[in-house]
C-alpha cells in the first residue's frame, strides 16, 4: 500500500525538484555562455586564437584526432587513472584498518605519514623511473604517491573519531575488535569514505597526468606535452577538455555510488 505524504510535504518535494532543475539549467547555461563568448572573442580577434584557441578549433582538432586514433590515448590515461584509484582506495583503507587495530602502530606511523604527505611528489619522479622503469608502472606509482597517503590519513582520522562511548558500550557487551570495526566503525564512516572517494577522483587524475608529463609515449598528458612543444594550443586545449569530461564522468560515478549507498543505509 502506497502512503501519500501531507500536502505540505508534496509541495516541499516539488520545490526541491524545481530547484534541482533550475540549478542544472544554470550550470549548463553558464557553460554554453562561456563557450559562446570564447568563440565570439576569438572570431572577432579580440583575443589571439593562436594562444587561446577556440571552441570551433578544439572541435576540429578532436575530429582530426578521432580519425587518427585519439581513443588509444584516452584509453591509456583512463586505464592508468582507474587502476591508481582502485589501488589507492582499497590499499589505503586496508592500511588505515590495520593502524586502527593498533594504537601503538598508529602513533609510530603518524610522523612518517605527515612527512610523506607533505613531500613534493614530482621530486621523486626520476627515482620512480629508475626504480620501476619508464612506462605505465611509473605513472601509476606517481598517482599512488599522491593519493595513497591522503586515503590513509583521512580514513584513519574517521575511524579514530567514532564515538568513544559507543565503542565502550560494545566492549562492555564483550564485542571484539573485529566486531566493533564491522558493526560500528565502518558503518559510521560511510560518509567519510565516500568523501575520500571524491577526493581520490581528483588526486588520481592529477597524479596520472603528472606521471604522463614525466614519462609517457601515449595518453592525454602526452598529447598536452607534445602540443605545447609544437605550439599547437588547440591540441593542448582539446586534450584538456577531454580530461575535464573524463574526470567529471568519474566523479558522477562516485556520486551515483554515494546516492545508492546513502539510500541503502538511510543517511541524510
Amino acid at each position: 500500500m502506497k502512503i501519500k505524504g501531507s500536502p505540505e510535504h508534496v509541495k516541499f518535494l516539488k520545490r526541491e525538484r524545481r530547484t534541482d532543475v533550475l540549478i542544472r539549467l544554470a550550470q549548463i547555461g553558464i557553460l554554453v555562455l562561456f563557450l559562446a563568448v570564447w568563440e565570439l572573442l576569438a572570431r572577432y580577434d579580440v583575443i589571439d586564437s593562436f594562444i587561446t584557441s577556440s571552441p570551433s578549433k578544439i572541435l576540429a582538432t578532436f575530429k582530426t584526432l578521432a580519425a587518427e586514433g585519439i581513443w588509444k590515448h584516452i584509453g591509456v590515461t583512463l586505464y592508468e587513472t582507474v587502476l591508481s584509484f582502485v589501488i589507492a582506495t582499497i590499499g589505503g583503507t586496508f592500511i588505515a584498518v590495520l593502524l586502527w587495530f593498533s594504537k601503538i602502530a598508529e602513533r609510530i606511523s603518524e610522523p612518517y605519514l605527515v612527512v610523506l604527505n607533505s613531500l613534493p611528489k614530482i621530486a621523486l619522479g626520476p627515482i620512480i623511473i629508475i626504480w620501476v622503469g619508464a612506462g605505465t608502472s611509473a605513472i601509476v606509482v606517481m598517482a599512488l604517491l599522491i593519493c595513497f597517503i591522503i586515503t590513509i590519513i583521512n580514513t584513519l582520522q574517521g575511524f579514530v573519531s567514532v564515538d568513544k562511548d559507543k565503542i565502550l558500550l560494545m566492549q562492555t557487551l564483550k564485542a571484539n575488535k573485529i566486531q566493533i570495526l564491522l558493526k560500528l566503525v565502518l558503518p559510521a564512516n560511510i560518509p567519510n569514505m565516500i568523501s575520500c572517494l571524491k577526493i581520490n577522483v581528483g588526486l588520481t587524475w592529477v597524479g596520472t597526468i603528472m606521471g604522463e608529463y614525466l614519462v609517457s609515449k601515449a595518453g592525454l598528458g602526452f598529447l598536452i606535452v607534445y602540443g605545447g612543444q609544437v605550439f599547437n594550443l588547440s591540441l593542448v586545449m582539446c586534450a584538456t577538455f577531454i580530461l575535464c569530461l573524463l574526470s567529471g564522468g568519474m566523479y558522477a560515478v562516485v556520486a551515483l555510488i554515494e546516492k545508492l549507498v546513502y539510500k541503502k543505509y538511510n543517511f541524510n
